[in-house]
């Protein structure tokens, strides 16, 4: 397990990944074995152990000639090392976890939640192997191409608002996609993010709670962003796509998680200030279904109506023929 230390809300960064921020922020990459102690107030001899360290991590890092070191590439892999330099938050992702493969990040966020782990400890996986979506369903997790993200929050909120915190994420979700690609998500109440009608984002938030004091929750977040077509499995309930298919280029996983975090840190932060209003409001705003004929089912009914918007608490508001108003907790959405 590879992880950032947690420092008062902000990231305290290792020399190393001092070391790549140093290089990414130089003009032409090239810095000096001097230039770099200096700054990192360490021996030339521990700069080239730590150059070395760098490559034995999968950067490539080549010698200039009378000029110092070169960063040439990096690996595409969402370690603490690559997402930690450049990430300016005040809470989400303050502390990084990232395991190159795990059962699920919430279960793994889950444990270390109730060990601890600090409000924002980000949980990233390169692969899942019982990665899970709503209802118990299973959720497709090839590795190094998606992101597969959990995050601990400790919000001083009742347990009944909790339901709040997923519109939170796919607001977050819907603006890194816009960010990061210009493309223009579209959010399927409760917890899907569509491009172009097919699910390109899934949120599974869980949470540790008594009567009326919440422990922790964590925002489970998956995210397709280089899958290809032939990596989706048969017999998806609903059509399923990537950023690579729809943006037709490779999208850079890092800077998108970088921006998600920061996303989510941003909202995060307005909620515990303001409130849900302008979340909801923006949640709104960016639905698929507001004003929508839709079915609704749920166990074994079934109800059908105009979505109306959702109420403080998440629920989905559906106007009958009659003009009544009916208050769905959960359920599976068809537009009709």
């Amino acid at each position: 397990m590879r992880e950032a230390s947690f420092s008062a809300g902000r990231i305290e960064l290792t020399l190393e990944q001092r070391l790549l921020g140093f290089f990414r922020e130089s003009e032409d990459g090239v810095l000096s074995g001097e230039r770099i102690g200096a700054v990192l107030n360490i021996s030339r001899t521990a700069v080239w152990k730590h150059v070395k360290r760098l490559r034995d991590k999968g950067y490539r890092i080549d010698a200039v000639p009378a000029r110092g070191y070169r960063l040439v590439a990096a690996p595409d892999a969402l370690t603490v090392d690559e997402l930690a330099p450049g990430l300016s938050t005040l809470r989400i992702g303050c502390r990084i976890v990232s395991v190159p493969e795990t059962g699920s990040t919430n279960q793994l966020a889950f444990q270390l939640a109730d060990e601890g782990a600090a409000d924002g400890t980000a949980v990233i996986a390169e692969t899942q192997t019982g990665g899970r979506g709503r209802l118990g369903r299973r959720w497709e997790s090839p590795p190094a191409v998606n992101l597969y993200c959990s995050v601990i929050i400790r919000p001083p909120i009742p347990p009944m608002h909790a339901s709040q915190l997923t519109f939170l994420s796919a607001v977050a979700v819907s603006r890194a996609i816009e960010k990061s690609t210009g493309l223009g998500p579209r959010i399927k109440w409760p917890n899907d993010v569509l491009v172009n009608d097919r699910k390109i984002a899934g949120l599974l938030n869980e949470m540790n709670a008594e009567t009326d004091t919440i422990h922790f929750v964590v925002l489970g977040i998956g995210v397709n962003i280089n899958m290809e077509r032939g990596q989706f499995p048969e017999g998806l309930r609903q059509p399923a796509t990537s950023l690579l298919l729809e943006s037709g280029k490779t999208v850079d996983r890092r800077e998108f998680t970088r921006v998600l975090l920061s996303e989510l840190d941003n909202l995060y932060d307005d909620y515990l200030r303001n409130g849900f209003a302008g979340i909801r409001d923006e949640w709104l705003a960016r639905s698929m279904l507001d004003g929508k004929r839709v079915r609704v089912s749920f166990g074994e009914g079934e109800t059908t109506g105009e979505v109306a918007g959702i109420d403080n608490d998440g629920a989905l508001l559906i106007k009958g023929s009659s003009g009544n108003i009916e208050r769905v907790l959960a359920g599976d959405v068809t537009m009709l």
